[in-house]
């Protein structure tokens, strides 16, 4: 077991997946800036949103299965699949000769990154015992939380300097540097799984049903809620995703075990990340235009003007990765933080004309310290609540319900944006609009804090022993 490995060969595979994180998440960051360029370049405007909303689906909807599959198949083949798929991907992205072929690499390449995403924080559970995981989650947040400071500089620095196409050819040395390390120094976890206890049939409905609700939520953009465009999505998201329900429900080894929401440990985190996740969106995709179209600041790559927030990110999540273990009731934490985070979404919402950029500053820097405490934090409670052979499952769902209230808080809230914005359009005018979508957001962010009440501690010193009776037919 990793348990027994010697420290330098657990600092080398710590690293090497640290780089596999940094290799997805920094993706998410630095492909953004380039795409003015790209698009100059291809021709391809049309293109424009679907360059980063076909990686969204495709990530998003092979987190979940990819978490099940490591935990029956072993995580160390589907990180090293996903670090050299992802790299591949990259390289084929950088080769697109129109929008057409990057949209579809980039799909592709969103494949990978949702395997990455799925095994990079589990894989934690096979390299540390549970009395270290929380300061190793608090290190992995704080990695997570500095690609979104460097990512965007680093962009802006391939688009002017050599050119648009190293955005993603700078993942290849990366990649490579990382599997090297991942492939010679992370033990192999084996288990007893066989490719027929594979729920394919569960793994088609979850695909079929998610592709088409990511799909209408990404067109809300320019698409009416009741557009029939929009309506018919979610009609067939909602079949297909009932069909799945019921499907897993009967299965040996569902994709997602759903007796899993019978349980405090997971039920309780997953609420929290969904609905926070609806927060920290909220503050990450408006904020630049809170800065420029109501204070008039000008920026060569607003993306930069988040960098105080991740900073926060980073510094509360690996404190409270170090000291988490250290705190009697750590469960009051989750609130006080959430709590935090919604003081900050309600601060913003008092931003207008005559404030300065230095408030907004503040404000973010307070959503940011309240969200970098609940990353570690949610996720070492599943981690020490679950059993070893749930863990990839449970730490993939965390992901991946943090992603969907993402995604939906940004449709719902862009859709606030477009209904409200007024014509014609003045500063004071943005400033109200966005006033109502700060509040909206601090209240349905309200939910996490809520669910974080009904949080019940368990020890984070060993790992839960057997699989609980709720679940022992999904296990």
């Amino acid at each position: 077991m990793t348990r027994s490995s010697s420290p330098a060969r657990v600092v080398l595979a710590t690293v090497g997946v640290a780089m596999a994180l940094l290799l997805a998440a920094l993706d998410q960051t630095i492909v953004g800036v380039a795409m003015p360029r790209i698009v100059s370049e291809l021709h391809g405007l049309n293109y424009y949103a679907w360059v980063t909303t076909a990686y969204l689906i495709t990530s998003t909807a092979l987190v979940p299965v990819a978490g099940k599959l490591g935990d029956m198949f072993g995580r160390k083949p589907f990180l090293l699949a996903g670090m050299i798929g992802f790299v591949a991907a990259s390289a084929l992205c950088g080769t697109s000769q129109n929008m057409v072929e990057l949209v579809l690499f980039r799909g592709l390449q969103g494949v990978f990154g949702g395997v990455l995403f799925a095994s990079t924080f589990a894989v934690l559970a096979d390299v540390f015992p549970p009395a270290q995981r929380a300061k190793m989650s608090g290190l992995f947040g704080a990695v997570f939380g500095l690609s979104s400071v460097v990512g965007p500089t680093l962009g802006g620095f391939l688009t002017d300097g050599p050119g648009w196409r190293w955005v993603f050819y700078v993942n290849i040395p990366l990649g490579i540097a990382a599997v090297i390390l991942v492939a010679s120094q992370l033990p192999f976890v084996r288990s007893g799984a066989r490719l027929r206890d594979i729920d394919w049939v569960g793994t088609g409905l979850l695909f079929a049903g998610l592709t088409p609700l990511l799909i209408a939520l990404s067109m809300t953009r320019d698409h009416a809620w009741v557009s029939p465009q929009v309506l018919g999505l979610l009609a067939m998201a909602g079949i297909a995703l009932a069909a799945f329900y019921l499907i897993e429900r009967r299965v040996e080894h569902p994709v997602v075990p759903f007796q899993l929401f019978k349980l405090n440990v997971f039920a309780v985190p997953a609420v929290i990340s969904f609905f926070s996740g609806i927060g920290m969106f909220g503050a990450v995709i408006f904020v630049p235009l809170l800065y420029q179209g109501v204070l008039s600041v000008s920026a060569t790559n607003s993306g930069q003007l988040l960098t105080p927030m991740m900073l926060a990110v980073v510094v509360t999540a690996t404190a409270t990765g170090a000291l988490i273990g250290r705190i009697p009731a750590y469960r009051f934490l989750a609130t006080t933080a959430l709590g935090v985070m919604i003081l900050g979404l309600v601060l913003l919402a008092r931003i207008g004309p005559s404030s300065s950029p230095f408030e907004v500053t503040l404000d973010i820097i307070i959503i940011g310290a309240g969200l970098g405490v609940t990353f570690p934090l949610t996720l070492v409670v599943i981690q020490a609540g679950l059993p070893h052979q749930l863990i990839g499952v449970g730490t993939s769902q965390l992901t991946f319900w943090r992603s969907l209230g993402g995604t939906i808080g940004t449709a719902i809230l862009g859709s606030v944006l477009t209904n409200r914005m007024p014509v014609p359009y003045s500063r004071l005018g943005l400033a109200g609009t966005l006033h109502d979508l700060f509040l909206a957001a601090a209240v349905v962010a309200a939910v996490s804090v809520i669910a974080s009440l009904f949080l019940r501690e368990v020890p984070l010193t060993r790992e839960a022993e057997s699989v609980p009776a709720e679940i022992e037919a999904a296990a």
